[in-house]
């Protein structure tokens, strides 16, 4: 049966001489492995461009209920990004976003709002103008609504350590390692209430940045399970060094 739905690129493997398995988070059926023939040939039926981690895409598909391996019927970038594939900090950004994206979402079912969030995300990212050097940590905090371990803000203007461990700020340093100090507590704060739009504004350099980084993956490897060995933010401490 066909369907229309939207989809978002989280990885491509070689099957064949000339096909790929495409595995695209879709809105409507969630993560869907796709056989798409051709794609390896002189003449391409489907560009390699439109296949790139995180592009965006209109697709008519067939689907079966129980079938590990479904087809597309067309596909279409759509919204086609007009930044990110020619900006090298931007494009280090979207890898490390994408190998994120990629182990949390093998992990989920169908869900339309985060499908949505990660839609509007990056296309926000493409467009704004702004230095992109702090979206990936926004980017991080604000998934984790969907994700269901949203940091407890209740005591965020008194606080001077956050317990990753409780995913809650405390006046008080933890008995254990797993917290983010006072040194960084008050930028962590800013960045949790900040906007895609306005994140630019968050003073960090790159250091704090660095070590925020760190802490956020830390956090992540503690509520979600399989998100350990996250390797692609080397190169983007490498690419947002002041």
């Amino acid at each position: 049966m066909l369907h229309k739905t939207r989809g978002i690129v989280l990885k491509t493997t070689n099957y064949s001489e000339s096909s790929i398995i495409a595995q695209i988070y879709t809105q409507k059926f969630g993560l869907q492995s796709y056989l798409i023939n051709g794609v390896r040939k002189a003449k391409p039926s489907v560009s390699k461009a439109v296949l790139q981690g995180l592009n965006q895409l209109d697709l008519i598909v067939y689907h079966k209920p129980n079938g590990n391996l479904q087809r597309i019927k067309e596909i279409r970038n759509q919204p086609a990004y007009k930044h990110i594939p020619f900006n090298p900090i931007k494009s280090a950004v979207i890898i490390f976003v994408n190998e994120i994206l990629y182990k949390i979402l093998k992990q989920q079912e169908s869900d339309e709002r985060l499908f949505e969030f990660i839609s509007h995300s990056l296309s926000i990212f493409d467009i704004t103008e702004e230095s992109p050097a702090n979206f990936h940590l926004v980017f991080l905090l604000q998934l984790t609504r969907y994700l269901g371990f949203y940091p407890d803000t209740a005591h965020a203007d008194t606080a001077k350590y956050f317990d990753l461990k409780e995913g809650s700020f405390s006046e008080y340093r933890p008995i254990h390692p797993l917290y983010i100090d006072e040194k960084l507590t008050g930028i962590f704060v800013e960045l949790l209430r900040s906007s895609f739009e306005n994140c630019h504004l968050v003073g960090i350099n790159s250091k704090q940045r660095k070590e925020l980084l760190h802490q956020v993956m830390q956090y992540y490897t503690l509520h979600v399970d399989g998100v350990a060995g996250i390797q692609s933010h080397e190169i983007l401490e490498l690419v947002l060094h002041d």
